[in-house]
């Protein structure tokens, strides 16, 4: 028999139509004789809604669990929850996009028996990617201070262009007045970043890219950093507040905090498919160089 290993399987609570995929998982994982972690709030929405004979296993209260993988059923929204839940914890994420893009999640949900066939046989393969890390000096921050995609400065919705001043490495940039500035990883730079004109980053780049939101000036272009850089940022606004969204958990602050983002000590582990091919992924989910001329 092959080696034991424990899988935390995490999805989100809104797709009932995801039975299918997670009773095939149920089957391939008892097939292997493998042991299974997930939430326990999830393990509720299974049985109670879903209506899943869900097999013995562990629930997990909070985020202090061991596994040897995880198992992300979901969109990229999912992931990122996911990649915020196992942390520094170097467990290797597997990604079954059930949502719409997909580019986190990259395997397809037929393909779960031949991936768990994949682990079991040592024929896939692992890319570590950075994560951003939020710190300040004044205040506590709240939640998981840590991002996969991006660390946004943002105004509240009904107020004016905020004022971003920033510094990298102790050494003035320059003050953006925009609705909000993004500071995104390599694998942050085809999310958020993308959406407002910033550049496509290979995910093993080792760089950091600010990307400013609807700029009041038509010369404040994106600019690519080297990811051992700390960017310092200080907010002014109107209203005395702003938010900040770390992969869309947001909250909010008040002006005139000094932040500091940086390359985590950490990197979240990601598998693929063998022969994945980013350049590719590309080309296929976000139609990137397509010629759509008659």
């Amino acid at each position: 028999m092959s080696k034991k290993l424990k899988f935390a399987l995490f999805g989100n609570i809104y797709q009932e139509r995801k039975s299918a995929v997670v009773q095939k998982f149920f089957a391939v994982a008892e097939k292997y004789e493998a042991s299974i972690v997930m939430p326990k709030q999830f393990y509720s929405f299974l049985k109670d809604n879903v209506k899943i004979n869900v097999p013995q296993c562990e629930l997990i209260e909070d985020d202090a669990f061991t596994a040897d993988f995880a198992i992300c059923l979901g969109g990229d929204g999912t992931f990122l929850d996911v990649a915020s839940r196992v942390a520094d914890k170097q467990i290797p994420i597997i990604g079954f996009n059930t949502g719409r893009l997909g580019f986190l999640a990259s395997y397809q949900p037929d393909r779960i028996e031949d991936a768990i066939a994949d682990i079991y046989s040592g024929t896939y393969n692992v890319e570590a990617h950075s994560v951003l890390q939020l710190l300040c000096d004044e205040i506590e921050m709240q939640g998981y201070p840590f991002a996969l995609n991006e660390i946004a400065i943002l105004k509240h919705d009904i107020s004016s262009m905020i004022t971003i001043h920033t510094d990298i490495d102790d050494q003035y940039l320059t003050t953006y007045q925009a609705d909000g500035l993004i500071v995104s990883t390599p694998t942050g730079s085809t999310a958020y970043s993308l959406s407002v004109g910033g550049p496509i980053m290979v995910p093993q780049s080792d760089a950091i890219c600010l990307t400013p939101v609807a700029p009041h000036s038509l010369n404040m272009r994106p600019i690519v950093l080297c990811d051992d850089a700390e960017i310092e940022l200080r907010v002014e606004s109107r209203s005395g507040n702003f938010l900040i969204s770390l992969d869309g958990r947001s909250q909010s602050y008040r002006d005139n905090i000094h932040l500091r983002i940086r390359k985590a000590p950490y990197c979240v582990n990601v598998v693929t498919q063998p022969g994945h091919n980013f350049f590719s992924t590309l080309r296929k989910k976000m139609m990137w160089g397509a010629d759509r001329r008659g």
